[in-house]
């Protein structure tokens, strides 16, 4: 058995959908698209991209002695459709990816697993990567034919439609590469035109800084009002590009535990979510991808979802709220209390210093 046939013969055995293998190098073409994207300031606040770019550009900038890069994919495909909860303005939508464990640590033990099969069968060296190192892994699952980045940006597979984690080893073993996908959108822009807040300047660019996943994950701060309307009950991540591609008419529900939704992830109520100190937080989303942007930016986003529910009965957690110990809420909890009780949110508002110290929150009483 070649080594390729072991490998995909072990990988499935691991529980790995699609394995797939190129050179462990990127075309330069690809480094100077993610210079373009720092430089038009589309990264937003995620800093470390432009921290590592050097090493992102390619993968022997990282490790030089890498020669192959065997890409990986596990479906998680929904059983249904991820966007019927955005009619269900009382409950908060949560992305498909993150409604169950953390596959960070699901395919991360999958990846080492096989790494330690290749390097004990073959004497090579091993690296594994899940999305935490600066790896432009959906470039490489391109070159590798696992998928096509679509004009979202987002990986596209013919097998599996808009739902597969990727994992990639880098190796020192020289493995015969597979054939690279083609781009198989056409004229199709389903994921440009869904888009809520209008993230795509163009066929093939994001601009990260108004794009829900950024904006309810990785943004610290408060979020922009002009954004905040558009943003619905998207609480963490949004999916509705993914979700509206064509090609998902090949997708199939996963089959694994892991990735199924947990009951109290698919549909919270805002309410309750509204009323999680830290501990019920941390309690919630124990092996979470959520966990780790905290309780309190977490809360934020529940509270712009309860200003857009258009439901006065939501107006009472946001209220109670407005006495949280942390800025960021107060601030969120003002702007829905606003949005839904105006009056109210009028007879609760402080007429002098210091009765709201923060500059932040004081703006949005000022608003």
């Amino acid at each position: 058995m070649s080594a390729t046939a072991n490998i995909r013969d072990e990988a499935a055995r691991l529980g790995f959908d699609a394995v797939r293998f190129t050179p462990a190098r990127l075309p330069e073409a690809t480094g100077d698209d993610l210079d373009r994207f720092l430089l038009q300031g589309y990264a937003g606040d995620m800093g470390w991209l432009a921290r590592t770019r050097p090493r992102r550009r390619s993968p022997e900038r990282m490790w030089p002695d890498a020669r192959s890069a065997i890409v990986l994919g596990v479906n998680y495909g929904p059983a249904g459709d991820p966007l019927a909860i955005l009619r269900r303005r009382d409950r908060g939508a949560i992305s498909v990816y993150a409604q169950n464990d953390d596959y960070h640590d699901v395919v991360k033990k999958r990846l080492k697993a096989l790494a330690r099969r290749i390097a004990g069968r073959f004497g090579a060296e091993v690296k594994v990567f899940v999305d935490t190192a600066p790896l432009m892994e959906k470039p490489l699952a391109e070159r590798a034919g696992l998928g096509w980045q679509g004009k979202h940006t987002n990986l596209v597979s013919r097998d599996f439609g808009s739902w597969l984690f990727l994992g990639t080893i880098l190796t020192t073993l020289d493995l015969p590469p597979d054939t690279p996908e083609a781009d198989w959108c056409g004229s199709c822009r389903a994921c440009l035109d869904i888009c809520p807040t209008g993230a795509f300047p163009a066929p093939g660019q994001i601009d990260a800084r108004r794009c829900i996943s950024y904006l309810t994950i990785e943004h610290k701060g408060p979020i922009p009002r002009a954004l905040r309307p558009l943003m619905g009950n998207r609480i963490y991540g949004c999916d509705d590009c993914l979700a509206v591609c064509p090609w998902n008419k090949y997708a199939r529900m996963t089959e694994e535990p892991a990735f199924l939704p947990r009951a109290e992830l698919a549909a919270p109520q805002l309410a309750e979510l509204a009323a999680l100190d830290d501990a019920g937080f941390r309690a919630l989303f124990r092996k979470s991808a959520i966990k780790r942007i905290g309780r309190d930016r977490f809360v934020r986003n529940v509270l712009i979802a309860i200003g857009n529910s258009g439901d006065p009965d939501l107006a009472g957690p946001a209220e109670r709220l407005l006495q949280d110990a942390s800025a960021l809420v107060r601030g969120a909890a003002v702007w829905a209390l606003r949005q839904l009780d105006p009056a109210r949110a009028e007879t609760l508002r402080p007429d002098a210093e210091p009765a709201e110290t923060d500059p932040g929150v004081r703006a949005e009483w000022e608003a």
